[in-house]
C-alpha cells in the first residue's frame, strides 16, 4: 500500500505534523524506532532536567498569547493537553515531557518498534525498509531530530566515555580529575552535577562560551546549567580552558593523557592529566538510511540536511524535514531547533503540504484595503502572536494588497514567502519581530549602555531588544522598511502612540502602489 506520507520518527515534531494530517483527514503513517513516543526524551537530558520553560501563570487568560512562556507544549485545540497539566515545574521533568507525548500520541496513526533500515527511491516515491517490512510513500517526512552523537575528528576520541551513555551518578566520580569536551548544554549539565564530588572539573573548547541571556539563542549556555563558572571564577579547582584538544591518549593505569593547545597563549602544547575524559560534544542528524537518490545532501560539518524555503531537501525532490533538524534553515540564530520554535514551522510545513498537494492555498482573512484596518490588523497580532514572538525573524504575518484587496495571512516563513511560491501580489507587509543588529554583543545588564528609546522611531533599526519590524515588498524585493521602537518584553499591549506612524508608513507604500 502506498501511503501518501510516511512520517520517520513519533517525537514532538512528528506528532505535531500527524496531528494536523489527521485533522484533515490525509492519509499518513508515523514509524517510530522505539516503544512509545518521544524516545529521545527517555534518555535526554541525562540528568533529566529539562530546559525549555514551563511558565504555567502569565496573567492572561488567552491561550494563544499564553504559548509565549510555554515552551513544551504542542499545537492543539484541545486544552487538556497543554502541557501545564503535566507538569507545573519553571524546568520540568523529562519524565514529564515523555508523558505527555504519550497522550498527545492517542489516536495517531504510529508503528511502534519499528527502526528504518533504509530509504530509497521508486517510480512513485519512496520505499521505506525495516526489517522484513517495508512501505512505499508519495512523500517522506523526517522528524527523527538529531539522534547521533557529534564526535569531533580528535585523534584518541573514541577512548573517552560519551554523554549519552556516562553513568550519570555523581558518587562515581568521587575525588577525580575530569575532563568535559564541549562548551554546551550538555557538558556543563555534566560539569554541574559533577561539582559536588569530582577534585577537578575542566571544560574544554576551541570556542567562546555564548549565553543565551546575552544571545538570545536558547540553544547556547543557559543560567540553569551555569553553575559551574561560579566555581571556575571563584577558584574553586574547576576551570574552562579555551583551545582545541590535539590528542587523547590512554593511560596503562586505565586514565587519561591529553594534549591541549591553549587558544589565549603562545605556549606550546600542554599535556594535561585525566582520570576520566568525557565526550558532550553535541548532535547530528544520522544520514545511514538514506541511500542512493535519496540520500540528502549535508551541510555545517554534516550534521544537518540542506533545506529549501519549503524544508524539503535541496536534491531529493519530496523528502521533507520537521522537527529539531529545520534549524540548519536558522542554526543558532532562531529557535528552529526547539518544540517552541518547531512547532510553528511543522505547521508551516503541514500548509506548504496543502498547498502544493491538496489544493489547499495558505489559510488567509480578507481585510479591509485601507491603511486604518491593516494596522489595526497587524497591532492585534503582535499583542498576541505566539508564533512570531518564538520564531523571530523566521517566520512573519503577511498582508498582500491588489486588485483592491487585502489579505491577511500568518505565520509564513519569511523565506518561503521571497521564494514566491505563496502566490502573486501588488504589493505585500510582511511583519515580523526581530532584535536588532550586533543584539548578542550588548551586556543588558550593563547600565552604561545606552539603548534606543522607545518611541524613537528614527532610530528603531538599532533596537537590541525585540520590536516589530514592517517590511513593503513588491516584485519579491523590499520597497521600504518600518520599525516600531517598542521593547515587547515590557509589554503585553502595543502602545497606542505607534498606530498613527505605522499607519503614516502603510498608505505612503499603497500610494506608490502602481496598482
Amino acid at each position: 500500500m502506498t501511503h501518501e506520507y510516511l512520517i520517520i520518527g513519533a517525537g514532538p515534531a512528528g506528532l505535531q505534523l500527524a496531528a494536523l494530517l489527521e485533522r484533515d483527514g490525509r492519509d499518513y503513517l508515523v514509524l517510530e524506532a522505539g516503544e512509545g513516543p518521544g524516545t529521545f526524551f527517555r534518555t535526554y537530558p541525562r540528568h533529566r532536567t529539562l530546559i525549555s520553560i514551563n511558565k504555567v501563570w502569565t496573567g492572561s487568560e488567552d491561550p494563544e498569547f499564553n504559548l509565549r512562556a510555554d515552551w513544551n507544549s504542542l499545537l492543539t485545540d484541545d486544552p487538556a493537553l497543554l502541557f501545564k497539566n503535566y507538569s507545573e515545574r519553571y524546568f520540568p521533568d523529562a519524565d514529564d515531557l515523555v508523558r505527555y507525548l504519550g497522550d498527545f500520541a492517542r489516536g495517531l496513526n504510529i508503528t511502534y518498534d519499528t527502526r528504518i533500515d533504509s530509504v530509497t527511491r521508486s517510480d512513485d516515491g519512496f520505499v521505506v525498509t525495516a526489517g522484513d517490512r517495508s512501505w512505499e510513500a508519495a512523500r517522506v517526512v523526517v522528524a527523527t531530530g538529531v539522534s547521533r552523537l557529534h564526535v569531533p575528528p580528535i585523534p584518541g576520541a573514541e577512548l573517552a566515555e560519551r554523554y549519552d551513555t556516562v553513568n550519570v551518578d555523581p558518587r562515581d566520580f568521587v575525588n577525580q580529575r575530569v575532563l568535559i569536551v564541549g562548551k554546551g548544554n550538555s557538558g556543563f549539565e555534566t560539569a554541574d552535577a559533577l561539582i559536588e564530588t569530582a577534585a577537578v572539573i575542566h571544560v574544554a573548547g576551541p570556542h567562546s562560551i555564548k549565553l543565551a541571556w546575552q544571545t538570545h539563542y536558547v540553544g547556547h549556555l543557559r543560567a540553569v546549567n551555569n553553575n559551574f563558572l561560579d566555581t571556575y571564577q571563584l577558584k574553586s579547582q574547576n576551570a574552562v580552558l579555551d583551545g582545541t584538544i590535539e590528542r587523547i591518549e590512554k593511560r596503562d593505569d586505565g586514565g587519561y593523557r591529553v594534549e591541549f593547545r591553549y587558544a589565549r597563549t603562545v605556549e606550546a602544547i600542554r599535556v594535561l592529566e585525566y582520570d576520566r575524559v568525557i565526550l558532550c560534544t553535541g548532535f547530528a542528524f544520522d544520514a545511514t538510511p538514506f541511500a542512493g537518490s535519496a540520500r540528502p545532501t549535508l551541510v555545517i560539518n554534516d550534521r544537518f540536511p540542506s533545506q529549501t524555503p519549503a524544508f524539503e531537501s535541496v536534491n531529493v525532490p519530496g523528502l521533507y524535514f520537521a522537527g529539531t533538524l529545520t534549524q540548519q534553515r536558522d542554526f543558532k540564530k532562531s529557535t528552529s531547533g526547539f518544540i517552541h520554535g518547531f512547532r510553528y514551522g511543522v505547521r508551516a510545513l503541514h500548509r506548504i503540504l496543502g498547498a502544493r498537494h491538496h489544493a489547499s492555498p495558505w489559510p488567509a482573512v480578507p481585510v479591509d484595503n485601507t491603511p486604518e484596518a491593516i494596522t489595526a490588523a497587524v497591532i492585534a497580532r503582535i499583542n498576541r502572536t505566539s508564533a512570531l514572538w518564538q520564531q523571530f525573524t523566521v517566520l512573519g504575518d503577511v498582508v498582500t494588497v491588489g486588485g483592491g484587496v487585502a489579505s491577511y495571512l500568518e505565520e509564513v516563513p519569511v523565506a518561503y514567502f521571497r521564494s514566491g511560491e505563496l502566490g502573486p501580489y501588488d504589493t505585500a507587509f510582511v511583519v515580523t519581530l526581530e532584535y536588532g543588529p550586533d543584539h548578542d554583543q550588548v551586556d543588558p545588564f550593563d547600565i552604561t549602555v545606552p539603548r534606543i528609546a522607545e518611541n524613537d522611531a528614527a532610530a528603531a533599526h538599532d533596537a537590541s531588544y525585540l520590536h516589530p519590524v514592517v517590511r513593503a515588498y513588491r516584485a519579491g524585493e523590499v520597497v521600504a522598511t518600518h520599525h516600531l521602537a517598542e521593547n515587547l518584553e515590557n509589554h503585553w499591549n502595543f502602545p497606542g502612540v505607534h498606530v498613527e506612524p505605522l499607519e503614516v508608513f502603510i498608505k505612503g507604500v499603497l500610494a506608490d502602489s502602481p496598482s
